[in-house]
């Protein structure tokens, strides 16, 4: 049974295994058949119809699987194709959806060539110049957080050209004007002077011709085009005849009209060739009505209604001093096209020119009022949305950047603090491995010393076992040797007997030299009288004894004291044939100084290295912690400075 259990285990495992590489199998085959159809679906090359099935395949794919970063730019893919297919619902459908999760996951990217697709639907094919400023504004945004400098600056020209179609010269000025700070005149070279031509136009609405001619110009000199150069020099033309300069507005004519790359172009060339004949007109020259009707002919032609529009207006001012009614014909076909093409404003023209062939006429007049009151407002509407959306965008731009800033400043705090806080663990980690190696070094220290003072103190101890034995060996000994020997010999009792009181004093003397030191009160007098031992023949002073206060100096010091100064005394007895001994006392709050000094034969600096009495006397100092210098030459007497901490 236990076996069976155990196979059925196995068994488990193994399909669960299976299931699992299947099925990362199957996700792994998803994405290479998402990868490769949405791969298609770019291919400019291919048909629109294989791009479009490929793009609905790699969606279906994606829709119930994972949907990643790709999900966005395969969504994206679709409303473009949607769009070149002029399927505008099933683009503003997949719109929706594709904001809403590239929104999610921040693919700002997407989102800005996103609304950039709609901006430019709503602006060309919807004719919603509102909508597709919304458009272009939001694109723009997305597109300077991914740090696209001249697609935001390409943007910003399509806002500019949507503001200066609807009279709002200021507002386009100022949106062209930001456009020129984000092209790079080397790599956008063809929209820099698309911008100069915009700004131009922008000057010349507002009658300030100067600043126009001036930009008109670095249009030409900038652009790479030659089709867009000759419609640039058609442009400076016309603001030449605006400003009267006739003469420079028919050489520069002249100069273009026979161009051939021109001439490829016929509406352009229609618009030169009326620009023209009104230059002309204007300076008088005698020009026949062929010259005007010649590029209405190309324009019907081509069926460019808006230059018709043109044509018919210079065909009436050309009439209005020679045949009213011919003039206002013409004026009466260019308002039927007006209101065909939903142009107010070229019919507001027509009626202002109709209204000096006829000043009598109520009904011109009052349907002129009428459109210049409702141009006014609808411009006014107009620019107040253009303004609105704006100072809207400022506000949250302005908006966006205060959080950032405050959450860039609520970072930093928390970092500070992080730090701060790193830093006083740190510190504290350091103080505690400071203090515990110097602790540790302390304590070894104290420990070495301690080491070393045992030592000190054991080979004094040494050494002074080794002196004492040396004593009894050749004095005590001796003698004692010699009194056996007399007795032995029969020698006069009373010999022996004066033999026997030597031993005897020399072993009361010697007594007392190792006996215990006496610190207690009578301290002083046993160390003076210790002194005066070796002061037989010598002459002894002593001074300053009396300012020392003995009973607050401890007693191992008092004992060392004494066995130092017993060390020097008998120093001084053996070696060095002194006559006299001086020895001064000082005491500070933290020291007691003591100054031996005698007028002996002296001895090298080398002989006190190799005596063990005075190298004795020095570890005696060491190991109270105090300290003993020898100052002495042969023949110049011996002199020891002993500091001892209170």
């Amino acid at each position: 049974m236990k076996r069976f259990l155990f196979l059925a285990c196995i068994a488990l495992l193994v399909s669960c295994t299976e299931n699992h590489r299947d099925n990362a199998s199957k996700t792994a085959v998803a994405n290479d058949s998402v990868h490769f159809y949405y791969t298609i679906s770019k291919d400019k090359n291919a048909p629109l119809e294989t791009r479009y099935t490929a793009a609905n395949k790699s969606y279906r794919l994606l829709r119930n699987g994972n949907r990643d970063t790709l999900y966005s730019s395969v969504l994206y893919q679709k409303n473009l194709l949607h769009f070149l297919r002029g399927e505008y619902d099933s683009l503003r459908f997949y719109n929706s959806r594709l904001i809403e999760h590239a929104g999610k996951i921040e693919d700002n990217d997407i989102l800005g060539r996103q609304y950039y697709l709609m901006a430019y639907y709503n602006d060309l094919f919807a004719h919603k110049p509102d909508s597709a400023f919304y458009h272009y504004n939001q694109a723009k945004n997305y597109k300077k957080r991914v740090h696209d400098s001249s697609r935001v600056g390409k943007i910003l020209h399509s806002m500019a050209v949507i503001q200066k179609n609807h009279n709002d010269f200021f507002g386009s000025k100022e949106t062209i004007t930001e456009a020129l700070h984000y092209l790079d005149a080397s790599k956008d070279s063809k929209y820099v002077s698309a911008a100069y031509n915009v700004l131009a136009t922008d000057h010349r609405k507002l009658l300030n011709y100067e600043d126009a001619i001036k930009y008109h110009r670095k249009a030409i000199a900038m652009t790479d085009s030659d089709r867009d150069r000759l419609i640039y020099q058609n442009n400076l033309a016309t603001t030449y005849i605006d400003d009267h300069k006739y003469h420079d507005a028919v050489a520069l004519l002249q100069e273009i009209a026979g161009d051939s790359v021109l001439q490829k172009s016929k509406n352009e060339y229609a618009r030169v060739l009326d620009n023209l004949a009104f230059a002309q007109w204007s300076l008088h020259e005698n020009i026949q009505e062929e010259a005007f009707l010649y590029p209405l002919r190309i324009r019907r032609e081509i069926k460019d209604q808006r230059g018709q529009l043109a044509s018919y207006t210079h065909l009436g001012e050309y009439y209005s001093t020679v045949d009213h009614t011919k003039a206002r014909t013409y004026f009466d076909s260019l308002i039927q096209l007006s209101k065909t093409l939903n142009i107010p404003r070229a019919e507001k023209d027509a009626l202002k020119h109709l209204m000096q062939l006829a000043p009598d006429n109520v009904a011109l007049r009052d349907r002129y009022v009428f459109l210049q009151d409702s141009l006014y407002a609808q411009e006014l509407k107009v620019k107040t949305q253009f303004a609105k959306y704006k100072y809207d965008d400022t506000l949250k731009q302005e908006s966006i950047l205060r959080l950032e800033k405050e959450n860039a400043e609520r970072a930093l705090e928390v970092a500070k603090a992080r730090n701060q806080k790193i830093i006083s663990y740190a510190s504290l980690v350091l103080v505690i491995l400071a203090a515990g190696f110097v602790g540790y070094y302390f304590i070894q220290r104290a420990n070495r010393l301690k080491q070393k003072n045992k030592i000190a103190v054991l080979e004094a101890t040494y050494e002074t076992e080794a002196a004492l034995s040396r004593k009894l060996h050749d004095d005590f000994g001796g003698k004692l040797n010699h009194a056996m020997l007399m007795l032995q010999n029969g020698s006069d009792p009373n010999e022996v007997l004066d033999v026997v009181e030597v031993l005897y004093n020399q072993s009361r003397n010697f007594s007392r030299k190792i006996n215990d030191v006496d610190t207690g009160p009578r301290f002083k007098e046993f160390l003076f009288g210790m002194l005066g031992m070796y002061c037989t023949t010598t002459k002894l002073i002593v001074t300053g004894s009396k300012e020392i206060n003995w009973d607050t100096i401890p007693a191992l010091t008092k004992k060392t004291l004494y066995k130092v100064l017993q060390e020097l005394m008998t120093n001084m007895q053996k070696h060095s044939s002194a006559t006299l001994v001086s020895i001064n006392f000082g005491q500070t709050k933290k020291k007691l100084k003591v100054d031996y000094e005698d007028n002996g034969v002296g001895v090298t600096k080398e002989a006190i290295q190799n005596k063990n009495g005075l190298w004795i006397t020095e570890k005696r100092i060491v190991t109270i912690n105090g300290t003993i210098n020898f100052d002495s030459d042969k023949g110049d007497g011996f002199r020891a400075l002993i500091e001892i901490p209170n």
